[in-house]
């Protein structure tokens, strides 16, 4: 298959199955999708329960901070606002799903 062809059957692609562009901003944004499934408060990609798990939702923050710590410096100011933002966000969530859970 050519690199013409390929490019052409991505373009027709319906809407629902193209895939937005990778890039770290996008990346951030699945670690926090899935802190947000882990604390119970999105769907499972299967529709499967939503019960918090608390340590997988830790282990999607933990991963944050670290991106966070290993990459400052380098990243533009969009890009530190999502990581910032999110782990801020996950945090207080966390906290309130920790009390909630006992």
């Amino acid at each position: 298959m050519n690199d013409e062809s390929s490019s052409s059957d991505r373009d027709e692609a319906p809407p629902s199955s193209r895939l937005p562009d990778l890039d770290f901003s996008t990346f951030v944004m699945s670690i926090i999708g899935s802190a947000f499934v882990h604390l119970g408060e999105a769907p499972y990609p299967d529709g499967g329960a939503q019960d918090a798990n608390l340590v997988l939702a830790q282990q999607d923050i933990d991963l944050l901070a670290l991106l966070q710590d290993k990459t400052t410096g380098n990243l533009s100011g969009a890009e530190e606002r999502v990581l910032e933002q999110g782990l801020y966000d996950l945090r207080m969530r966390f906290v309130e799903a920790a009390r909630e859970q006992g």
